[in-house]
């Protein structure tokens, strides 16, 4: 997979638009180019606020299933590549704006899940189908975004849940119509960018350092999950159904 994004800083702000078309799922390959490019922001002392927005059909619908359907063990890397997406999300010196669009599945739940601000369409929908797809994993940064028994709710069952309800539960700042959400996003990273850089990588510091647990170990825990369930066949069964667009038959 070539880079996945596109990237443009101006003013003091970055911008990552995701692009990887269909759907902007992406293979082990681009996670890490994904982690990597955000890490190199994070240090360019051009860039005071890093917005992650997305092209085409939705903002991201998580792993590359099909790479995963051809060869189990790529779980591994997978694995590797989201870790250290969303580590460099949450552990950027700067701060890191999402806009979301859509479908907001999987490994994008992880992205929104590390960031500090998230705005969004009214078109937006967030969801972990994992369950469905015979792994485990992003509890912990669905967490940071809803209540505990709406994150169970929801990774029990697979249901999405829409924009104005991620609203209505605190994790959105804004809901916009789709054509204001750049713009949106543009005019909160301006008011960030204005400020002291000093100030605001002291300040970012300090809140990361006094949230509750550590985000990463959590990630951590339930990637070794993910891992124990590739060992069953109801995993494998799941992963070829949905590549074969068919139900899952379990024993």
């Amino acid at each position: 997979m070539s880079r996945p994004f596109n990237t443009t800083v101006a003013n003091g702000i970055a911008e990552m638009i995701l692009d990887h078309p269909p759907v902007n799922a992406f293979d082990s390959a681009g996670w890490f180019a994904i982690a990597e490019e955000i890490d190199t922001l994070g240090v360019n002392d051009d860039v005071r606020v890093i917005i992650i927005a997305a092209a085409g059909k939705g903002f991201c619908a998580g792993v590359d299933i099909k790479e995963l359907a051809a060869d189990g063990s790529k779980i591994v890397d997978v694995n590797k590549g989201n870790y250290e997406t969303f580590r460099a999300i949450h552990r950027s010196p700067k701060p890191v704006i999402v806009a979301l669009h859509s479908f907001v599945l999987g490994g994008g739940i992880g992205m929104a899940g590390a960031a500090d601000i998230i705005i969004c369409s009214d078109c937006a929908r967030f969801g972990v189908p994992e369950i469905d797809r015979g792994a485990m994993g992003g509890g912990a940064h669905l967490q940071r975004m809803f209540p505990v028994q709406k994150v169970r709710y929801m990774y029990f069952t697979g249901e999405f849940i829409d924009a104005q309800e991620a609203y209505r539960l605190g994790a959105v700042e804004r809901v916009v119509p789709k054509e204001a959400l750049l713009p949106a996003a543009r005019e909160i990273a301006g008011k960030i960018a204005g400020k002291s850089p000093a100030m605001v990588k002291l300040a970012k510091e300090a809140l990361t350092g006094i949230e509750d647990g550590n985000l990463e170990d959590k990630y951590r825990w339930e990637q070794g999950f993910t891992l124990e369930a590739y060992t069953m066949g109801d995993s494998q069964e799941s992963r070829d159904a949905f590549v074969e667009k068919r139900d899952a038959k379990f024993e």
